[in-house]
């Protein structure tokens, strides 16, 4: 049923009213809105309505109304007004990401603890990897007898490399051909198709070196694997204990349990196909223990192949203008403090041609 443009507009300042009080919301106090132009048995009719719709709930018989599940939904996809910054705040979070934010290694940590202190609630960031990671190059190094130095270069410009020790007898050219051989079949290529008929066919191909095509096969999956993980940070989950929502100690341990980072590590999945800002209310979460909370989350590139991703936690009841716009904000800061400045070509100058052997 298409709401009609009064009962949104009661539905919008029940939410609104609630999010700022954390109490159940009447109709007089709906009424006393300088900008509700309705009468008092007007609003009465219109929330009694939009509670038999689903939109609203009543606690008990002589409360006022609370958005249910279903109004948050609609006031984010619909009716929520745009928040604008003031100046401290895009200030205050400017100096933070520039005073703190020095180091990519402490990316996801250094995040989630200036996301948290921004929105005052539970935050989650993460990084990992915007596409495959695949090897590009491989070079096999004779170190000693028996002992091997394999060195992959990996599409993400990454070099690594691995000390195999296996009692066999082969030699400079035996490693060359080996080499010749993985550099053939098994570059540019994701990890599920290293598989054992691809192995087989290398070790027929591999001459004395046979041996070690397992090893590099296990290295090679192993890094593959390490280089697509996804590193995840939540800081500030004692925040939830200041809010009405969670005065029941219980049901706040319960919740705070489930803010973790391995019970939250697959949120940075739920982002892979969307574009700009996902929020997921309340019943949407898997999590049992989140059915009661809402998490908003947006993407960031951190350029180099890598995506991050920042979210708060909270109560259904959260300002989600105004934590959307600084969520944003924070998006499109990072990404410009990580984005790479293009080198300026000469005139007339052409890229190099890659060097061939």
């Amino acid at each position: 049923m298409e709401l009609s443009e009064r009962k949104k507009k009661v539905l919008r300042s029940v939410v609104d009213l609630y999010i700022r009080t954390a109490e159940p919301v009447g109709s007089k106090a709906v009424t006393e809105l300088p900008d509700m132009k309705y009468s008092s048995a007007t609003i009465r009719n219109e929330m009694a309505e939009l509670t038999a719709l689903g939109y609203l709930e009543q606690p008990h018989t002589s409360a006022g109304r609370i958005p249910s599940a279903s109004g948050y939904r609609l006031y984010v996809d619909e009716l929520m007004m745009d928040y604008r910054l003031s100046i401290d705040e895009t200030k205050s979070i400017n100096t933070a990401i520039e005073e703190k934010m020095q180091r990519v290694d402490k990316l996801v940590e250094k995040v989630a603890k200036l996301v948290s202190q921004a929105t005052d609630l539970p935050a989650i960031s993460a990084a990992s990897r915007s596409r495959s990671v695949t090897v590009k190059r491989y070079d096999l190094i004779l170190a000693a007898k028996g002992s091997v130095i394999a060195v992959l270069m990996l599409s993400n410009e990454q070099v690594v490399n691995k000390l195999i020790k296996l009692p066999l007898d082969a030699g400079e050219t035996d490693l060359k051909l080996l080499s010749a051989v993985l550099n053939a079949s098994m570059t540019d290529i994701p990890p599920e198709h290293f598989t054992s008929e691809l192995m087989e066919k290398v070790m027929r191909s591999a001459g004395s070196a046979a041996s070690l095509v397992p090893v590099i096969l296990d290295f090679v999956q192993e890094t593959l694997r390490q280089s697509e993980s996804t590193n995840v940070a939540v800081y500030g989950q004692s925040r939830l204990l200041g809010l009405p929502e969670y005065r029941d100690v219980d049901k706040a341990q319960r919740v705070m349990a489930s803010i973790d980072e391995d019970a939250l590590s697959n949120l940075p999945a739920v982002m892979e196909n969307s574009s700009g800002t996902r929020v997921i209310v309340g019943p949407e979460n898997v999590s049992e223990e989140l059915k009661d909370t809402s998490v908003v989350m947006t993407k960031f590139d951190i350029g180099d192949g890598m995506q991050g991703m920042i979210g708060v936690v909270g109560p259904t009841r959260m300002d989600y203008a105004k934590v959307t716009a600084r969520l944003s904000y924070f998006a499109e800061s990072l990404s410009k403090m990580f984005a790479k400045p293009e080198q300026p070509q000469l005139p007339g100058s052409t890229e190099p041609e890659e060097h061939k052997e």
